[in-house]
Formats: C-alpha cells, sequence, structure tokens
C-alpha cells in the first residue's frame, strides 16, 4: 500500500490515472478484488494499474467507468495516458496529426502507422527492444481512433511496393496486415496507392515522408531519421514535399489497380498454406 500512497497524480497522466482510480475505488467502499470481479479482472490488475505498473486498456477504462457511474472520466483519461507513452520525440507530431484535416504521407519501409494492425505494429515495434511493448502497441492502436471520428481527417498514403513484400510478423500476420489494407478500398476519407517497382526512380528516392494541413495553421512536413522526428513549417520545404508528393501520385498505380495488386500480393505470397493441396488419385 505504501506505493499507492506515494503516488503523485501530477507526475504524469499515468499517475494521475491510477490515483484516481483508487480515489473513486475508496469511494465505493470497493476492494481492489471486489472491483476486478465487478470488471471482469484480477484484484492485480487493477492494483498494479493503481500503482502505475500496468498500462490501462480502452475497454479496462470503458468497464470502471460503467461499474463506478464515472460518467466517462476514465474512458477519457485514458486517451491521455496512452499518447504518454509514445515516445518523447514522437509525441509533438501525434498531437499535430490528431489536428490534421489532411493527411498525406510516402512509406518506403513499413505500413504507415494508422493503418497497422496490432500484430504488426507489435513486430514492428519489438525491434527496437522497448521496456514497455505492451504500453506502444497499445499508444499506436489509440492514435487510430482519430479514422473513427464522425468527420476524420481526409488521410492519402502511398506505400511502396517493398513494404508488401517485406514479410514483418510473418506470412499469417502480413495476410491480415493486407487484408486491413483492402478494407479501405473505396473508403471515403482514406485512400491508398501502391508505388510499384517498376516505376524505378522516383521523387522520393531519400525516403518516407508525411505531409499534415490544417484549417488555421501552417502546413508541416515529417520526417524521421534513426532516432527521431524533424517536424518543419518552412514554406519552402512544404512546396518541396508538395510537389514530390503529387510526382510520387502520379507514379503509383491507382486506387483500384492497387487494391488489385495487394490482393494478388496477399493471396500468391501470403496465402493460407495450412490446408493441403488435394491429390488426385489414380
Amino acid at each position: 500500500m505504501a506505493n499507492i500512497h506515494a503516488l503523485d497524480p501530477t507526475a504524469s497522466p499515468l499517475d494521475y490515472y491510477g490515483w484516481e482510480l483508487r480515489r473513486h475505488r475508496e469511494a465505493h467502499g470497493l476492494t481492489q478484488g471486489q472491483l476486478g470481479d465487478i470488471i471482469f479482472c484480477t484484484g492485480s490488475l487493477v492494483g498494479q494499474i493503481e500503482t502505475t505498473k500496468k498500462i490501462p486498456t480502452r475497454e479496462f477504462s470503458e468497464r470502471v467507468d460503467a461499474a463506478l457511474g464515472t460518467d466517462g472520466l476514465f474512458s477519457r483519461l485514458v486517451g491521455l495516458v496512452l499518447r504518454s507513452q509514445l515516445p518523447t520525440w514522437f509525441q509533438p507530431y501525434a498531437e499535430m496529426e490528431a489536428r490534421a484535416t489532411y493527411i498525406s504521407t510516402y512509406q518506403a519501409q513499413l505500413v504507415y502507422g494508422l493503418l497497422q494492425t496490432e500484430e504488426y505494429a507489435r513486430a514492428v515495434l519489438a525491434t527496437g527492444m522497448p521496456d514497455d511493448l505492451d504500453g506502444l502497441v497499445a499508444a499506436r492502436m489509440e492514435r487510430q481512433r482519430i479514422l473513427e471520428r464522425e468527420q476524420p481527417p481526409l488521410a492519402w498514403a502511398i506505400l511502396d511496393e517493398a513494404v508488401l513484400l517485406r514479410p514483418i510478423g510473418g506470412p499469417d500476420v502480413m495476410r491480415r496486415q493486407l487484408a486491413r489494407l483492402l478494407e479501405f478500398t473505396g473508403h471515403r476519407w482514406m485512400h491508398i496507392q501502391v508505388l510499384p517497382n517498376s516505376a524505378g526512380e522516383h521523387a522520393s528516392l531519400a525516403g518516407s515522408f508525411n505531409l499534415l494541413r490544417f484549417d488555421d495553421d501552417p502546413d508541416i512536413v515529417y520526417t524521421e531519421d534513426l532516432i527521431s522526428g524533424h517536424m518543419t513549417a518552412n514554406p519552402d520545404t512544404v512546396r518541396e514535399a508538395a510537389l514530390r508528393y503529387a510526382r510520387l501520385q502520379a507514379a503509383a498505380l491507382s486506387v483500384e489497380d492497387s487494391a488489385a495488386l495487394i490482393t494478388r500480393v496477399m493471396e500468391e505470397r501470403y496465402g493460407d498454406r495450412s490446408q493441403p493441396a488435394e491429390r488426385t488419385v489414380a
């Protein structure tokens, strides 16, 4: 209990969440085990979240709100908690991404974060050998909630064909990831194009980049290096990035042809081979 009493609610969103969870639980006269029984988890998990040893999930938060009648408090707090789990250098971009009205991205190596399945994201993030992989994965999934808004940002993603061919997480993970991309075929807000290998040299051989546009703020260009990210609103840089993106769009397959290529790669490269082929009997 010493760790709980020592918790400083001003230290971080996670500390504040744990402090509020304990305060509301005790106000209802419940032990950790009793609350766990109500929300279908262990009392140990409740205690670990109260003492910031575990990151709460959105499902956990929604159940706590229902059990304690907290009018969505924990469902609101969990968004702040999960965003705080993003790398410090990435948080400013995530905040701008959440405010953008138009997102355009070219990805040379990986599926864009907003389009990743949880298992694909886990495989990608694990390569950095993080201390809290679960927290990073949960934070990446939380970022994707901007696509679920009543009016999400208009988004355009150009993926290099290499993204489809690189088997992140293995064939099963890739098959489900490509199926996820196909869910956006004909989508109103998200459009996906593939830049085929046959395009040869192109306007962004230097690598991936994102363009963010806003209703009331200057456009931003975002790039990453090995250990950090960089944002700039420099008009010359933004103008050059926009020109390069237009050239990439022109060189890429149409949205319809891109979906056809994704389907073909999914079936031919990552098809379900768990069932043995039928054998004819002479």
